[in-house]
Order: structure tokens, then sequence, then C-alpha cells
């Protein structure tokens, strides 16, 4: 079993369940007592959060690059990044190691064109919804169609994201609004839902919606176990 560096805190709500989903599909592929091998390099949120609402990009990316640099160094074998918008400075990290990468937006968009669906609904972060690096990988290497909300409804879906679920609170109130929003994409013609904040999955869940849910945070999680329990050399990513 190889070793899975996972860079969190952003945020640790989202990360925690990482950890959970990781060692559970371990346990359930292996059996028994067996849990994974991982090594966890959590951030202070707070520093990151500051730098994101600046603009300042470039100081994130050296952060995401040095957390990758010390996951190497403790041994893990393969990174994953356990946010979405901060995969808006993946080169970063690819860069600063030799390690396999899995991208997240890789293993949603692998999940969603197994189901046959191509055009998809993404709630995100602002900076998820609103950039390219997110949605244009998803179109110029999957083939996917992203639609996103409209400017009231993603100032909506990312103040709950930051003011509510990245803090653990989770309310009805927002899962009902989230729940219009997601109706309103679907009238537009999404076939299914992109939870592209890994902690959205903390709100809402399949049960919730008449259209395919997919959870970025869990499928994320099941590639790396995936990637970690494969045999020899060969590993996806990179």
């Amino acid at each position: 079993m190889k070793t899975i560096g996972m860079i969190g805190g952003m945020s640790w709500e989202s990360s925690q369940m990482y950890y959970q989903f990781i060692n559970r599909e371990v346990r359930d592929r292996l059996g028994g007592l067996h849990s994974a091998k991982c090594i966890l390099y959590s951030v202070d949120f707070a520093e990151i959060e500051v730098l994101q609402k600046e603009g300042r990009w470039e100081e994130a990316g050296e952060r995401m690059a040095q957390a990758a640099s010390s996951l190497e160094a403790a041994g893990a074998d393969l990174i994953v990044l356990c946010t979405n918008t901060m995969h808006k400075l993946a080169s970063h990290i690819e860069n600063a190691t030799t390690l396999p990468f899995l991208h997240i937006g890789d293993a949603t968009a692998v999940a969603i064109r197994t189901r046959g669906l191509q055009r998809v609904g993404l709630l995100a972060t602002r900076f998820t919804m609103e950039q390219d690096f997110y949605a244009g990988r998803m179109r110029d290497m999957h083939g996917l169609d992203v639609l996103v909300p409209n400017e009231e409804d993603r100032q909506v879906v990312h103040e709950i994201i930051y003011n509510e679920l990245c803090v653990g609170e989770v309310r009805e109130e927002s899962k009902r609004r989230y729940i219009e929003i997601i109706e309103r994409l679907v009238e537009a013609g999404a076939q299914a839902i992109i939870l592209g904040c890994t902690e959205i999955g903390l709100l809402i869940s399949q049960e919730d919606c008449r259209v395919p849910v997919f959870d970025t945070a869990l499928l994320h999680a099941r590639a790396a176990v995936e990637a970690a329990l494969e045999e020899g050399d060969a590993i996806s990513g990179r």
C-alpha cells in the first residue's frame, strides 16, 4: 500500500471527511483491521482565506508548494489536495515535488462520464464557479459542459460555504436555499450536480436532488485509495 499525502485544513471540517472516507474505503476493500497509510499536512485556513480574498494567489501557491514538499520529505507516495478551490494552484504543487498529484476535477469528471452524462451544474466557492481553472479543465480535458448559478445565487452559495459550513454550521434554511439553486440549474439543463466544494457534502446529499449528485470529496478520496492500492509502480495522475 502506498502512503497518501493529504494537504488539508481548508477547512478541517472537510479534511476530517477525507480521513474518514479514505480509511473506510481501505477497510471495505481489504477487510479486517486494515486502514490507510496517510500523512496530513494541515494549514491554518484563516491565513489562506486572507490570501484568497485579497487575490494573493502566488503567495497561496507558495504555501501549497511548501506543504507538498513537506509531504514528500515525510514519505508520501502521492498527493491529494483536500479542497476544490485551491486546485487553482495545482501547478505549484506539481512543480514542487516528483510525486503524482491526483486532481479532484479529474476524479469527478471520470465519474460523471462513466454515468454517460455531459451537462452538469456546479456548486462551489465563487473562485471555483467564476474562474476557468476548474470548469475549463472539465471542458477541455473531459468534454463536459459546466453550468454555474446566476450571480446572486453564486454569492449565496459562497457565503454559506465560508460563513457556515467551514465552521461546522449546518442550517436547514441554507439547505433549502441550496436546493432551490440546484432546481434552477436543473431547469437550465443540468443533468447532474457537482458538489464542487468539499464542505457541501455536509449540507446536500443525493436524497435532496432529483438528478445525480457527485460529491467531489468522496470521489477524490476514492481515487486516492485506488492509486494507493495499485500494484507495481504505475499510478494515475502524473
